[in-house]
């Protein structure tokens, strides 16, 4: 009989449920405190799950989940980006 392996779970900052890791899109805030999009899961800094849907990324923009999260104010363009790339990942 083999070991059951234990999934990583992750809190989606968006809607709030509670997925395996693999499913989500990382965000990270870098040390220099630059906000970008974390395909690999593993790069240095603090990070924030959400769901490929787009609803997800609009609720966590609407009630600053993102902001939160990341301790930090974002601006707005990086939002225009990240929304950009979110887009990217969905069509895939």
């Amino acid at each position: 009989m083999g070991a059951v392996r234990k999934i990583p779970m992750r809190k989606c900052i968006g809607c709030g449920e509670m997925k395996s890791k693999r499913e989500m899109i990382r965000i990270l805030r870098t040390t220099e405190n630059g906000i970008v999009l974390d395909a690999t899961g593993k790069k240095n800094g603090r990070g924030a799950y959400l769901c490929g849907s787009e609803d997800c990324f609009q609720k966590a923009m609407k009630s600053k989940g993102l902001e939160r999260a990341l301790k930090t104010s974002i601006p707005g363009e990086v939002y225009e980006s990240l929304k950009k790339e979110i887009e990217k990942l969905a069509e895939k």
